[in-house]
């Protein structure tokens, strides 16, 4: 019995469909199928066959990505012998339903994280004073994080002082989809910052309410997806993004980064008792810049020691529950090199000292399951 061309057409047509749905939209990280982003779909006898995709926006950063990737996988199937992709852009109307479809019908944007049952692990990484590469840990906890197959996302709370996308090594900016923001992703890390707002290297000059508002913004607006880890890196001492970070996190937890200098511990000691005031929990102390490696194999301790045990053993009798110790970092020029480069060290020399240690700490993060102990739930005792 022989086949009619037209159910030869419908086959071929659901087929390309069905490679299509191995595509992923870059920013949301779902099937480019699953959020009606496919138009069309048409298959000709000789094997050409053309595929229309609408972009979210006009000005899409990563449509060569997509249009890369969708050729990819239609041309991997057996029988086509060109691929044509035409790029279209999604109508107002098209828009509404894309959000509807990733944030529900809602009014006003809600924080995710806020949620009863999320599951995502929020940690404020916190220092007493700046300088003591407390972005530099926060970024490679990210990457390591990333590279252990979990779903990260980094919010780089240090309006003033923002220095996460270069670090990570991003190179587009966000895309708005209606009230939604769409972060973009670097080494497996979705981030957003204020210095993806501004032009060039403008100072950003706001006091608190603005500075609430726009830590508001970026927990409520952007399209963080389902997170396994968001880290926040916070301006150092404990002025008006951590207390406003606390009020809109409650059940955030803090990481604290201090040096082995006494003089930064007891500054550190301030940062992590703000938990104190807050209600927050502190998850652990992580002492950088620990010892130097010299070229004879010894090492040297530049900022002496201790540091990072004083203050867990502090932090620990004032809260009243154990702040562990989690890693000593040995100073390592390759890491802020790493930095610059925008290849964090745990993943561009993942063997080096000072990303063993992080790498560590970063599965120790890690290791705790997504469970609802300790989630707010909906219930209410009868």
């Amino acid at each position: 019995m022989t086949t009619t061309p037209t159910h030869q057409y419908a086959l071929a047509t659901e087929t390309v469909r069905k490679a299509l749905s191995e595509v992923l939209d870059p920013e949301i990280q779902r099937p480019i199928t699953d959020l009606g982003m496919v138009k069309e779909i048409a298959v000709s006898p000789d094997g050409a066959v053309l595929v229309g995709i609408y972009l979210t926006v006009s000005g899409c950063p990563l449509r060569e990505k997509i249009t890369a990737d969708a050729t990819a996988a239609v041309s991997a199937l057996p029988g086509v012998r060109d691929v044509r992709i035409e790029l279209d852009v999604m109508s107002d109307e098209q828009r509404t339903e894309l959000r509807k479809s990733l944030r529900g019908d809602t009014g006003e944007p809600d924080i995710p994280f806020t949620r009863p049952g999320s599951l995502t692990r929020v940690y404020c990484v916190a220092s007493g004073k700046g300088g003591v590469g407390k972005s530099s840990v926060t970024v490679n906890l990210a990457a390591a994080m990333a590279a252990r197959g979990l779903s990260v996302g980094v919010l780089d709370a240090d309006i003033h002082g923002h220095s996460v996308p270069r670090m990570l090594g991003v190179t587009t900016g966000p895309t708005r989809v209606e009230k939604m923001i769409m972060p973009p992703r670097a080494n497996g890390v979705k981030v957003i910052s204020v210095g993806m707002f501004t032009s060039g290297n403008a100072p950003v000059m706001w006091r608190g309410p603005l500075l609430h508002r726009a830590l508001q913004q970026f927990l409520s607006e952007v399209y963080w997806g389902d997170l396994d880890v968001l880290l926040l890196d916070l301006p150092p001492g404990t002025g008006d993004i951590p207390i406003s970070l606390a009020q809109l996190l409650p059940d955030s937890e803090i990481l604290v980064v201090t040096t082995p200098q006494a003089a930064a511990a007891e500054v550190a000691e301030r940062a992590g008792a703000i938990a104190l005031q807050t209600g927050q929990r502190v998850t652990g102390v992580v002492e950088n810049m620990s010892w130097l490696r010299l070229p004879d194999g010894s090492t040297t301790r530049l900022f002496g020691s201790g540091g990072g045990r004083t203050v867990a053993d502090s932090l620990s009798l004032a809260l009243g529950t154990e702040v562990p110790l989690l890693g000593q970092v040995p100073m390592d020029p390759l890491l802020g090199e790493a930095g610059d480069a925008g290849a964090p060290l745990v993943l561009s020399d993942p063997e080096a000292p000072a990303a063993v240690v992080l790498r560590g700490i970063a599965e120790g993060l890690s290791v705790r399951p997504r469970g609802l102990a300790g989630c707010r739930l909906p219930v209410s005792p009868s």
